[in-house]
């Protein structure tokens, strides 16, 4: 047993001996004073409901069980000793915020395990609420005290009081008490947000999420929680998102604190954004850029000469890939961040959004073209990856430079690209690291075929009778290539299995095309570079780049905006949704295709989408001459 010398300490049975003392006397000064006696001081109160079974200790320290039961017994006693723990515990709090971070040592740690188990104190709602203290002295803690603090926190409840026996935990037991202590952490932000928000009768007018300090702190406290999710894996990143953030969050106020570090942004704590809200303010920031480079080209334009305030690609047809590659190369980083605009060479026509749309769609399908040899296709998975060519030349490095290039303009001017990537692809992009889980998304049967050789019994040598060597196939010819030095004289067998299936999905993922990704990544961040692009997951940047395939046409309808004289209640209009609702999947995709340029909706959903329907012809529904939709 743990035992910090103090001379005043609480357990169940200190607290039950009290509680009877009190209940035969009718008087509770003596209990009322030993509550106030260890909950003002840090030490009493670390050195209480200590966890007696030493094995259960070094989980835990505290026995939550008995805390529980202690302050449930507490709780009976008349009002003054409630009152009393809620008292002592904010000003034990705000001691231990004022305290320097070097002062707190693991042994306070067990004031906040013991705090956790009084949900009167938990809750903002009420008046005994102390979570705003909670939060601010957590903050206090530093990294390393608060993630062992969570640790304490997620472990699963046991009590080492009587018939101690050490029980089997699993994953399941951990997730279950970790989403507790988040959804605390979430309620509160939620309810304050609320409870503040200016729409609350409540609510101070001008109140900002970006001004509260206790939503700060709590905030704060989420991100201990997310970065020990990134370590565990406990519970989905989607549970990291508050609604009443996203809900109320200012990107006009919050966005420049994020750019200019000034003040509190929850673009630094992006995990609570879903990524409607990130889309938003990658647009805010790309509008924002665009009208800086434009302002920047008319006051050039008055003392050098004629300079576009776009970034405008004239383009034939059937040299798409040629001319856009060499109009590029000649454009500066600045003219990049240019509004985009594109002309077919011979057609009429100005670009408001529309011939962007097709360019994209019309590059994309010509450089994925399986004659030009740039990706290799994948039958079982339907996911393209880089051709593991050995020998690339200067040609295929601007060319695949240009394919990333392409993703980061998509990106800069919202649209919405046909790729098929594994999530591998978005998280080299991002510098996060892949792994087998990748290779099986990308190519199922060779991952599940080096999961087999993880988990064999049986005498690998002899079952597999291979070096550590891969082949490769590139333009009809295989080359063989060693997967680390010596690969040729190595033999895999049981004891180096995890090494070479760690050294392959390196290989296929990585090195075979290092060369390759690299001009990718290096085309893509010539755009995305230092933007905004940096608060998303890989699985967001996938769906910002791609679409979503979840197509609410109810939503889209709602949404839709009418010109020319139509409104929602005319009756073509009406006979338009009426079919368009009776159409099957597929067909609701070739009409969003048609209309969009792409089948799947942007991210928050096709709501998102500016959808016209204006009227071609004559003022009167029987004169129309069709749709026009944009």
């Amino acid at each position: 047993m743990t035992n910090f010398n103090s001379k005043e300490y609480l357990d169940l049975s200190i607290i039950k001996s009290l509680k009877a003392e009190g209940e035969q006397a009718n008087e509770w000064t003596k209990l009322a004073e030993k509550v106030a006696n260890v909950f003002n001081q840090l030490d009493c109160l670390s050195s209480s409901f200590l966890q007696k079974d030493s094995n259960l200790a070094k989980m835990c320290p505290v026995d939550k069980v008995q805390a529980q039961e202690g302050i449930s017994e507490l709780l009976k006693c008349p009002p003054i000793v409630k009152s009393t723990i809620v008292l002592r515990s904010k000003r034990l709090l705000n001691a231990m915020t004022r305290n320097k971070k070097e002062d707190i040592t693991t042994k306070h740690l067990n004031i906040f395990i013991i705090l956790f188990q009084c949900e009167f104190l938990l809750d903002d709602q009420l008046e005994t609420s102390a979570f705003p203290e909670i939060c601010e002295s957590f903050v206090n803690l530093g990294s390393t005290l608060q993630d062992r603090l969570l640790r304490f926190l997620i472990e699963p409840v046991v009590s080492g009081d009587e018939n101690t026996m050490l029980i089997d935990v699993t994953k399941d037991d951990y997730t279950q008490q970790f989403r507790i202590v988040l959804n605390l952490f979430q309620k509160f932000v939620r309810k304050r947000l609320l409870y503040r928000s200016p729409t609350s009768s409540s609510s101070n007018s001008g109140f900002s999420p970006n001004s509260d300090p206790s939503v700060i702190d709590a905030t704060k406290c989420i991100a201990a929680l997310y970065r020990l999710n990134e370590f565990e894996k406990y519970v989905c990143y989607t549970e990291f998102y508050n609604e009443a953030v996203n809900d109320q969050l200012e990107i006009k106020e919050d966005f420049p604190n994020f750019k200019d570090k000034k003040g509190f942004s929850f673009c630094d704590y992006p995990f609570m954004l879903n990524p409607a809200v990130k889309a938003d303010v990658l647009k805010v920031e790309s509008v924002f850029q665009m009208r800086h480079e434009l302002q920047d080209a008319f006051f050039r334009a008055l003392f050098q000469g004629v300079n576009s305030p776009y970034l405008v690609l004239e383009i034939r047809r059937d040299h798409i890939i040629s001319d856009t590659l060499l109009q590029l190369e000649e454009k500066s980083i600045h003219d990049l961040k240019k509004q985009l605009r594109v002309q077919f060479l011979g057609e009429e026509g100005v670009d408001e959004g529309g011939v962007q749309k097709e360019f994209f769609q019309l590059i994309v399908r010509e450089i994925f073209d399986p004659k030009y040899g740039m990706f290799t296709f994948n039958e079982e998975s339907r996911f393209c990856w880089f051709s593991p060519n050995p020998v690339v030349d200067e040609i295929n490095i601007r060319e695949y430079k240009l394919v990333g290039l392409l993703l980061g303009l998509a990106v800069y001017n919202s649209v919405i690209l046909d790729l098929h990537f594994p999530l591998a692809l978005y998280k080299k992009v991002m510098g996060v690291g892949v792994g087998l889980s990748d290779l099986k998304q990308l190519d199922p049967s060779l991952g599940k075929g080096l999961e087999r050789l993880l988990l064999s019994e049986g005498n690998i040598e002899s079952e597999y009778d291979r070096l550590f060597q891969v082949d490769v196939q590139s333009f009809g010819h295989v080359f063989t290539c060693d997967l680390k030095p010596s690969g040729s004289k190595t033999q895999l067998n049981n004891e180096n299995r995890a090494e070479f299936v760690e050294l392959y999905t390196d290989f296929v993922l990585s090195k075979s095309v290092e060369s390759q990704f690299n001009a990718f990544k290096e085309g893509f961040q010539l755009v995305c570079q230092d933007s905004a692009i940096k608060i998303f997951r890989p699985e967001e940047v996938e769906q910002l780049i791609c679409g979503s395939s979840d197509l609410d046409f109810d939503a889209l309808e709602t949404s839709t905006v009418y010109d020319g004289g139509w409104t929602k209640d005319s009756d073509i209009i009406k006979y338009f949704w009426e079919i368009v609702h009776s159409f099957s999947y597929e067909e609701k995709k070739k009409l969003l295709f048609f209309a969009t340029g792409s089948d799947r909706a942007p991210i928050g959903g096709l709501s998102k989408l500016q959808f016209v329907i204006a009227k071609n012809g004559g003022d009167s529904d029987s004169n129309a001459e069709g749709f026009g939709m944009i």
